[in-house]
């Protein structure tokens, strides 16, 4: 690939990078570009391209979320979790 294609190519993969951060889908974009004329086999080296800067750029978790739940009355009030019959019964509460 030449180096004019490589530039092309770049800036296609930031396009897809601007306009995914506006909301627009990699479809909507994809197809935009389709009917504009280029070769979907570009579009989609761009759209790989531009999908691993993205996920290059994303944070990283460094701890798991922590879920917790509670069970509400109709006047949102927090209810006691009780063990199921099945737990009482085989001696697990």
């Amino acid at each position: 690939m030449g180096e004019r294609e490589n530039e092309r190519k770049r800036r296609l993969a930031e396009y897809f990078k601007n306009n995914l951060k506006k909301g627009y889908t990699m479809e909507s974009l994809k197809w935009a570009l389709v009917n504009q004329g280029y070769s979907r086999t570009f579009i989609e080296e761009a759209m790989r391209d531009a999908t691993k800067q993205l996920a290059s750029e994303a944070p990283i978790l460094k701890e798991k979320p922590v879920i917790t739940h509670e069970i509400m009355d109709e006047n949102d009030h927090s209810m006691p979790v009780k063990a199921s019959w099945w737990r009482r019964l085989l001696g697990f509460d």
